[in-house]
């Protein structure tokens, strides 16, 4: 072979191996499908591509199994209100898939995949270049939409078991379920009163879902109900954000002249106040003290004041909305430099939501950040909080850069942070 066809067929292996790296990696121009509602898409987002592509839906509703476990949950559920009586987990458990139930429909979705038809398509089209399952996409592509498909459903188990059977969430203090569900003589019982509520909640869902309802909405239906009667539907607050609330600063990203400044954000988290009638804590406005300073020293174009509805339990203000009020009308911080990520839940979900929004936003990735706040967390953001994240969250959100004063560290957003995490329905 010339020297020159060698050349040729070189570069044609590294164009074709660089293409295959792009498009196996998230691509900040995908555009997230919104779907029925954002409670939904967010926490279980595959099943939102489920009924949104027309293709794969045919696909899906086509496949005998399928079709007959679709039956049977409905079916389930119909009886269970003929038979469950007073067992209020009776009501739980035929809202639920069975673990059976989800590695038989992991299996038949493994099977039903081939690279050409529409499931392919979903894991091509969507599944990798929105990252919302970045911590499965080095898996086959098969697999890939098994383990989606397996996340999604144990997720929408999660979510029953906290606001149905009232299980504990993984932060009870703040997230625990609204009704008071045990009787006062056994506690290990169901009151009357709350088996009441169980049985209307599963008649409504099966009156929702009469219509050749697809194979898993039945108990989508259920984690979606529960969830909105608990009020703790936060997951869609303020969205979407880009055409409200952070309409001005979205839009002014394109314009900013990233060479001008050291660093890409500002993170600010919240404090949330003990008190339910007072909606920014003295923690809180010091931390916004701080961050505005760093703005108006030309660090970082934008600053994101970052907290979720969170303390105290089912408070009514947001800490991200009342720090960006904070922010523009004390320390003279303008509308279009702030972007609020009102969502997150701790501090572990500041970093995370943060950096998930620089990827959507268009904001330089290789760029780092700053976090801003009081010594104490700012030490633990260094020191601990990467780990903490890995435990509970099963990625690291950013890696540290170095410590700039007593209140601000640098930290590098990675990409693990676009990863759903559907055990936490307020703020997958």
């Amino acid at each position: 072979m010339s020297t020159l066809k060698l050349l040729s067929v070189c570069c044609c292996i590294l164009l074709a191996q660089c293409a295959f790296a792009q498009s196996n990696h998230p691509d900040p121009r995908y555009k997230l499908l919104a779907g029925n509602n954002y409670v939904q898409s967010k926490n279980y987002y595959l099943l939102t591509l489920f009924q949104t592509l027309p293709d794969v839906k045919k696909i899906l509703d086509a496949d005998p199994f399928l079709s007959a476990m679709r039956r049977s949950k409905v079916d389930s559920i119909n009886a269970g209100l003929k038979t469950c009586a007073r067992d209020g987990f009776c009501y739980t458990r035929s809202l639920k898939f069975s673990q059976d139930e989800i590695k038989q429909v992991a299996a038949k979705l493994k099977a039903l995949y081939q690279p050409g038809n529409a499931l392919g398509k979903l894991v091509k089209d969507h599944l990798i270049p929105s990252g919302t399952y970045i911590l499965f996409q080095d898996l086959p592509a098969a697999e890939m939409l098994e383990k989606a498909w397996t996340q999604d459903a144990e997720g929408i188990n999660f979510a029953i078991g906290v606001y149905a059977e009232g299980q504990k969430p993984n932060y009870p203090n703040i997230d625990s379920i609204s009704f008071d569900t045990r009787d006062a003589k056994d506690r290990n019982q169901f009151n009357p009163g709350y088996v009441s509520l169980l049985y209307n909640t599963s008649y409504l869902v099966a009156q929702e879902n009469h219509k050749k309802p697809a194979f898993f909405e039945p108990s989508l239906t259920a984690a979606l109900r529960f969830v909105e009667i608990n009020e703790r539907e936060q997951a869609a607050d303020f969205e979407p954000m880009t055409e409200g609330e952070n309409k001005a600063a979205f839009e002014r990203v394109k314009t900013v002249k990233w060479a001008n400044y050291k660093y890409s954000v500002i993170m600010l988290p919240g404090a949330g106040p003990e008190d339910p009638a007072v909606p920014l804590s003295a923690e809180g406005m010091l931390r916004c003290r701080l961050a505005a300073m760093q703005y108006h020293a030309g660090v970082a174009p934008y600053i994101v004041p970052s907290g979720g509805k969170v303390h105290p339990f089912k408070t009514k203000y947001c800490e991200a909305t009342e720090m960006k009020i904070y922010l523009i009308e004390k320390c003279n911080v303008p509308a279009n430099a702030i972007i609020i990520e009102p969502h997150a839940r701790h501090t572990t979900t500041n970093m995370r939501n943060t950096v998930r929004l620089m990827f959507r936003y268009g904001i330089p990735m290789d760029k780092p950040g700053i976090s801003c706040t009081t010594r104490g967390q700012s030490t633990m953001i260094e020191k601990t909080l990467i780990a903490r994240c890995l435990r509970e969250l099963n990625e690291a959100p950013y890696k540290n850069g170095i410590r700039l004063s007593e209140t601000e560290v640098e930290f590098y957003p990675l990409l693990d942070a676009l990863h759903i995490n559907p055990k936490e329905p307020m703020d997958p």
